[in-house]
């Protein structure tokens, strides 16, 4: 049968403009003014120490030994008043109900369980969360990919994966999975989808409902 591996973050859950304004936000109080847009350029997809380095060349200085601890309380209770699922998500997990799923994310656990939690979806997965935490490398390595079809016993090429990020794609492609591109977030900019087929997706979507049409296909053809 094979089996369904999501992304979470943009994904999922419509958390990436929510988590890029808190940045902003906290790096205009820091003194450097940052719009959204601005973040989601600059930080957007990192790795996190790229970030900070970044972060650090704006404001001339180090960043406070607290800022990551800091930041992460302020994006979750950010997330506790304004997140909301990807329009769609919940409807297309529960179509596929019948095939083996699960999250693959470089979110910590915490922040994907709260998450998953706020989402009234923690059910849909059970224990099949999983974080870049747990693997050597995160992603665009395909480390955390090839770790999920082996806890779901499935082959890599029998894996349908769910991705918004370019980094993530190139972690699918690298560990042998087919890909789709979804665009359907609130942080997805003009020509995003481009960024995503130079990646590696094979289907670039710009709905859930896009998504079925392709997974329909993959999984009966």
């Amino acid at each position: 049968m094979g089996a369904l591996i999501f992304d979470f973050d943009g994904v999922i859950a419509d958390s990436e403009a929510i988590a890029n304004t808190v940045l902003a936000e906290t790096v205009t109080k820091l003194g450097h003014s940052t719009t959204l847009d601005e973040a989601l350029t600059r930080y957007s997809g990192r790795r996190w120490d790229e970030a900070v380095a970044e972060i650090e060349a704006a404001i001339g200085r180090p960043l406070p030994s607290d800022f990551s601890g800091q930041l992460k309380l302020a994006t979750l209770d950010r997330f506790r008043t304004d997140l909301k699922e990807v329009s769609g998500a919940t409807d297309f997990i529960r179509r596929f109900g019948h095939v083996p799923r699960c999250i693959a994310s470089s979110s910590s656990i915490d922040r994907l369980q709260l998450c998953l939690s706020l989402l009234a979806l923690e059910a849909e997965f059970g224990s099949h969360v999983f974080s870049a935490d747990m693997v050597a490398r995160g992603k665009p390595h395909p480390d955390i990919f090839l770790f999920a079809a082996s806890k779901l016993g499935v082959r890599p090429n029998q894996c349908l994966v769910i991705e918004d990020s370019a980094g993530g794609i190139r972690a699918a492609v690298a560990a042998g999975m087919t890909v789709v591109g979804l665009c359907a977030a609130s942080h997805i900019r003009e020509g995003h989808d481009l960024k995503l087929r130079d990646a590696g997706a094979v289907h670039l979507a710009h709905s859930w409902s896009d998504v079925e049409r392709f997974a329909l296909r993959f999984f009966n053809g």
